[in-house]
């Protein structure tokens, strides 16, 4: 009895131990939740490779062509199509995203009058007309005729009507209206002037204050045609360069965003500015015209022979005016008379968003953009762009709605409207969203026009995001190549020496407010890039794809002349979604800042050169930025090996949060409100816009050239209160790097 007791005590005792020990590890084995590994999860390097293969040139094709269908000016019935198209593709069922809605904005827009079109005559001392510039382009194809291509204009232009002798003022910056205004009493008269050099507005505000009372603008052949003017055989319908009747529309406004709500979202119950308080519009009467308009005029002209440098393509000699018209001329002592009839109107207009839910962070976005309107069909300049938007949001969305991917951060995308108005559908969701962008956004994607040709890729960034641009670009391959990257290619084209990389593609830098990175870059802070294919700069002069902002940039130019076989929209398509997976992906963001300190070196060096020995005999010292700076990499370089050190994968995910919260913010420090307070917009003070040229700091650039002329102490003590915003905010960046107070 006993020994069987204790042979049943024994065998209880084993079970028990049995169980401990089954319990004990299933427990081991079942206790972490099931975030953990998500959370240490880094992108999949396979899922890359399957969105790179699912990217197709025919589903590019066909997005461009239901894209251009009929023109799309913003707030048009066309435009309107183009938000209902974009929303079905981003709602369906099984490509589209989590959530896709239209953000409406009323917005302050310039339209030409339908039934009272623009003119722009010459007229006899009679008032009699002797000549008249067209009034629309040539139709060579079908998409010219549309009823809603739009008459050319300048937006923004006043109405008015002006009428004066005509003189020509090369690309109607300051220096040139100087010149003329040595010999020439420009009051009183009409000025026309080639595209190029100066912002389109400025031209008009440049004008004015030599007293000109109407300006025109042109596209000159020299500028993008490489000379050529026929349209018999030189010139589209036969190649890419714009016909001779071709004009380029455009937004004649110096500020991005509504006009009348500056730093307010365009509500419907926000306040308004009153319209006469805008500032950076034209002040007197406007209008483009196409190349063989102008050469009627300017070949005519009388006076002395323009300078050398501001001869061009037209086949005849550029002289300056009387002002007017030779005296054997058929213009003879006629005058040039603009009757501007555009208005302005608050229009609804609309932005289309659309979500991907993050599944780790969803309170950090990553954002995609391209705006979605056009001036006439737009088939390059936007809708290259949004075709691969579309492409790339229908490979994720499939992949999204079969369960095989989710990403770690949520994916913004968004078709902004208005953009060729002034960026005002990004503007204003920036306005709108301010604080939540601000604190939440790791990275912004730009991609406007992505292919002006397919020869090369072409990207301008902040400098920290260089090295996930190169990696991106060496996983794909260049458009007719097999086994050269786009990384390989583009090397080809265009390359700097690196004093840590050697020789590596030349990354441009986002200064200005060229698209709708600008909300994101200057007002924001935001890491951002923009970038296309673009053409082989040594093979032509052409400062932009030749049919920009014409009737002629259509499905059949674009198809025929800028990439037949869209194997250049594909390349685009797959290197701007590599690095949106990667920014949205990645365990640590891939954002290199020492990269960012070889950028800051770079502006020193140049700023030292230039400034260094004037400044000094003003007694204001350089050194507090070149410490600065020094500060920069030497934090720049402590993050990189706390990163390199760390095995982020089994550390708490809160250490990774703090790096790329670090990574994220950094670029926020070098926002200052104060810094430009005549600059719309414009808070970072490293690549703000400069009217210098020079590739520097471009608040002290600016500083001092204004300095250098007036002389005045006044001016000296603004350049040296911009070598204190500068180094202070370089500085305040360096200890974002830091690890700890």
């Amino acid at each position: 009895m006993l020994k069987e007791a204790l042979i049943g005590t024994l065998c209880g005792a084993v079970v028990l131990t049995i169980g401990i020990l089954i319990g004990h590890f299933g427990i081991q084995k079942n206790s972490a939740p099931s975030w953990v590994n998500d959370v240490a999860k880094d992108v999949d390097e396979a899922l890359i490779q399957q969105f790179l293969s699912e990217v197709e040139t025919f589903q590019l094709q066909e997005n461009l062509r239901e894209l251009t269908k009929v023109p799309h000016m913003a707030t048009s019935p066309g435009d309107e199509e183009t938000v209902k198209y974009v929303l079905k593709r981003w709602q369906d069922p099984e490509t589209g995203l989590d959530e896709a809605w239209r953000q409406e904005y009323e917005i302050y827009l310039s339209f030409p009058n339908p039934t009272n079109p623009n003119k722009v005559t010459v007229v006899n001392s009679l008032d009699s007309v002797l000549f008249t510039v067209r009034e629309r382009e040539v139709n060579y194809t079908a998409d010219q005729n549309d009823p809603q291509v739009v008459q050319p204009f300048a937006a923004y232009s006043p109405a008015g009507h002006a009428k004066g002798k005509l003189v020509f003022a090369n690309q109607g910056k300051p220096s040139d209206f100087q010149h003329l205004n040595e010999t020439i009493d420009l009051r009183g008269t009409i000025a026309i002037t080639r595209y190029g050099g100066e912002g389109r507005g400025q031209k008009a505000i440049n004008a004015a204050a030599y007293g000109v009372v109407g300006l025109l603008v042109y596209t000159d052949p020299l500028d993008m045609n490489d000379g050529l003017m026929s349209d018999t055989n030189e010139t589209y319908p036969h190649s890419w360069y714009l016909p001779p009747t071709g004009v380029e529309r455009g937004a004649y406004n110096r500020d991005f965003g509504d006009l009348l709500t500056p730093y307010l979202a365009a509500k419907e119950d926000t306040y308004r500015i009153p319209p006469e308080d805008i500032t950076g519009i034209p002040p007197i009467p406007t209008q483009p015209i196409g190349f063989q308009d102008a050469r009627t005029l300017i070949c005519a002209l009388a006076g002395e022979a323009a300078p050398k440098d501001w001869q061009g393509g037209l086949d005849c000699i550029y002289n300056l005016g009387g002002p007017g018209f030779k005296p054997t001329s058929p213009f003879n002592n006629s005058d040039v008379k603009l009757d501007i009839y555009n208005e302005e109107k608050i229009v609804n207009s609309s932005n289309v968003m659309g979500v991907i839910r993050g599944s780790v962070e969803p309170d950090r976005y990553v954002i995609y953009g391209n705006h979605r309107d056009s001036w006439v069909h737009g088939a390059i300049d936007p809708s290259s762009g949004t075709a691969v938007m579309l492409e790339i949001t229908r490979v994720l969305g499939r992949m999204v709605k079969q369960g095989k991917w989710r990403p770690r951060r949520s994916i913004i995308f968004g078709s902004w409207g208005a953009e060729e108005f002034g960026l005002i559908g990004s503007a204003e969701y920036t306005e709108e969203y301010f604080t939540k962008l601000s604190e939440r956004t790791v990275g912004y994607i730009n991609v406007d026009i992505s292919v002006f040709a397919n020869a090369t890729l072409s990207a301008s960034a902040m400098p920290s995001m260089q090295s996930v641009i190169f990696r991106a670009a060496k996983q794909v391959n260049a458009p007719g190549f097999d086994s050269t990257s786009v990384y390989d290619n583009w090397i080809r084209y265009t390359n700097r020496t690196s004093p840590t990389h050697g020789i590596i593609p030349r990354v441009g830098y986002l200064n200005g407010a060229g698209s709708d990175y600008a909300a994101f870059v200057h007002y924001l802070g935001i890491t951002s890039i923009d970038m296309s294919y673009t053409y082989d700069r040594s093979k032509t002069n052409a400062r932009i794809y030749p049919a920009y902002h014409t009737a002629y940039d259509t499905f059949d130019y674009a198809s025929r002349f800028i990439d037949p076989g869209f194997v250049a929209h594909q390349a685009v398509g797959r290197t701007a979604g590599n690095i949106l997976i990667r920014l949205a992906d990645s365990l640590l963001l891939p954002f290199n800042c020492k990269d960012y300190a070889e950028s800051l070196e770079d502006y020193l060096n140049t700023a030292v050169n230039l400034y260094q020995k004037d400044l000094k005999a003003k007694s204001i010292s350089m050194e507090p930025l070149s410490k600065a700076v020094a500060n920069f990499r030497k934090e720049a370089e402590q993050l990189d090996k706390v990163i390199q050190s760390s095995d982020l994968a089994n550390e708490t995910p809160l250490k990774v949060r703090k790096i790329n919260d670090q990574l994220m913010l950094m670029d926020r420090a070098f926002l200052n409100p104060l810094a430009f307070p005549n600059e719309y917009g414009f808070r970072h003070v490293i690549w703000a816009s400069s009217s210098s040229g020079k590739p520097t700091f471009p608040g002290i650039a600016d500083a001092f050239a204004q300095a250098n002329s007036s002389h005045l102490a006044s001016d000296w003590e603004k350049v040296h209160y911009h070598l204190s915003v500068v180094a202070q905010a370089i500085d305040g960046a360096a200890n974002m790097l830091k690890e700890v107070i």
